[in-house]
């Protein structure tokens, strides 16, 4: 069956793209895994835009920026915030319950946010989200889902019948989770929103498919990448053995919760910073892993106890009932928590119509390099970007329709000279190592000294992995550590070419920022 438009990705931003496309195009949507096993179901926090009386596009424009420390890109940053409060009423419209005061929506406010400005359904915004749309997906019979796919690599000119050299971008090679077999789409335009890498870290907040398989592929085809130095992460994930990412939402602080230092007994962000708790997530990230690293600790409490138990049980219902059947009771006793990764703030390069360098190649949310959020996202502009720039990309798609040529005739997947792997072990050993050294070297402090040597293991395991995915069939986990390789690698080379600490990036090396931002942007 013939599509116009390959999405890859069924998260919030690969959905608005599909839904704006189909209102004259067949869209086909790939997803690995399940259609909701993305990052966007996972988002508890909300969507930031200006809906308060007293709040201006101005003050969330500033509060961004600041934020992101001055390395927002400021057409962007306006774009993006003008088109809030429209997002929000499409999302009203697909029917998300948003929670609300009589007529008006009810606000709450996160750290790095002057005003209360998040919309939001309880502690579970993203899940209520990622229905509402997928309903809509699923009943609209322009959009063909395909859940079970793992892309491998772009279809570009390089794999046409007659070869060209020129980067046009043809849709995709799919592995079929289910029978093995590699499978060629094709399309007149591809949108990539494929989400982050946070899986290249030990401790990440993120679901297990987020492996920078997007921002890989892009790179891997000959797109720059902007800002993969800029990994944020998440100040309050659970600490608990059994429990792998569990987020304790930024919101608990908003709402008066406070960090305490298990061993002493104290409140420690006064250390810190002046804004204590409610300072921005780098800084607040920081504060805990020195404490941690200071006293030896495992992990440092989170304390919302002496507010009323029914307040409590009111605003965070899915934490409460989750902590609950762990054997926590957050309206009575602290709750343990540790910094982990949690936002992907670079990726592949695009402008205000979601265009990648590469002709027929657009790209939208975490995957992507927008110059919204800078140094540091700003809490609740990440599901905001999914749908300002997925509809962006739709309408630019539409928009120019008539200059989108057919696809030519691709060449299918060779695996003549390949066989089944007999060494699975040595995929999850790669895999572990990768994640511990960038935990270890490549995490929230960092020094050249420690990114030399991520870099030098970088090298040895890609002839490594290189070698393996030349010689054995491919699998969704073969595919995954290639792109969580090439992931980690544009980190550190993104991490070593920034002589200077600002936002998320710090280093002891370079503790001071420079005087003007400047992006770090890699050419293939």
């Amino acid at each position: 069956m013939a599509h116009d438009v390959i999405v890859v990705g069924s998260g919030a931003a690969g959905l608005t793209a599909a839904l704006g496309l189909a209102e004259r195009l067949k869209v086909l949507v790939i997803a690995k895994g399940t259609l909701t096993s993305g990052s966007t179901a996972w988002a508890q926090g909300g969507i930031a835009a200006v809906l308060d009386a007293g709040d201006t596009f101005e003050n969330h424009i500033h509060d961004t920026v600041v934020a992101g420390a001055g390395l927002n890109r400021r057409e962007t940053v306006e774009f993006v915030i003008e088109r809030a409060p429209d997002a929000i009423d499409r999302l009203v419209q697909l029917g998300v319950p948003f929670n609300a005061d009589g007529n008006n929506l009810h606000l709450t406010r996160e750290g790095g946010h002057s005003h209360r400005r998040i919309v939001h359904v309880n502690d579970a915004t993203g899940w209520a989200v990622q229905a509402a749309l997928l309903k809509a997906a699923e009943a609209n019979p322009n959009i063909t889902l395909l859940p079970g796919r793992t892309c491998i690599d772009l279809i570009t000119g390089r794999h046409e019948q007659r070869y060209s050299g020129s980067g046009r971008v043809w849709g995709v090679y799919a592995l079929d989770e289910e029978t093995g077999r590699v499978e060629a789409h094709t399309a007149r335009a591809t949108v990539l929103a494929t989400g982050g890498a946070g899986r290249v870290y030990q401790f990440s907040t993120a679901p297990r498919g987020a492996t920078g398989d997007g921002i890989a592929m892009a790179w891997r085809s000959g797109a720059r990448v902007g800002n993969m130095e800029m990994m944020q992460f998440h100040p309050t994930c659970l600490y608990n053995l059994e429990v792998k990412n569990f987020l304790i939402t930024e919101a608990v602080r908003g709402e008066g919760g406070r960090l305490i230092n298990p061993r002493t007994g104290k409140r420690f962000m006064e250390f810190y910073d002046d804004r204590l708790e409610l300072a921005p997530r780098d800084v607040v990230a920081r504060a805990i892993d020195s404490e941690i690293k200071k006293f030896g600790l495992d992990y440092v409490h989170l304390d919302i106890s002496h507010e009323p138990p029914e307040f409590v049980r009111e605003h965070f219902p899915n934490i409460y009932e989750k902590l609950m059947s762990l054997g926590i009771d957050m309206t009575e006793e602290p709750i343990p928590v540790v910094p982990a990764q949690h936002y992907t703030c670079g990726g592949i390069m695009i402008d205000l119509d979601g265009r990648t360098d590469l002709p027929g190649l657009y790209a939208a949310g975490e995957c992507t390099e927008s110059g919204l959020h800078g140094a540091n996202r700003l809490a609740s502009n990440s599901l905001l970007e999914c749908f300002v720039f997925g509809e962006a990309a739709a309408k630019h798609i539409l928009g120019n329709w008539a200059t989108f040529d057919a696809p030519p005739k691709v060449r299918p997947w060779d695996e003549s000279r390949v066989t089944n792997s007999d060494e699975e072990v040595i995929i999850k050993q790669n895999w572990t190592e990768i994640r511990r050294f960038m935990w270890n070297y490549v995490g929230i402090v960092r020094t050249t000294r420690r990114l030399e040597r991520a870099q030098h293991r970088i090298r040895l395991l890609f002839e490594e992995i290189e070698d393996y995915y030349g010689h054995f069939r491919v699998t969704t986990d073969l595919i995954e550590l290639r792109n969580l390789l090439q992931s980690a690698d544009l980190i550190v080379q993104s991490a070593l070419k920034r002589h200077e600490s600002r936002g998320l990036h710090y280093t002891l090396d370079y503790p001071m920022s420079r005087a003007s931002a400047k992006d770090t942007i890699l050419v293939p």
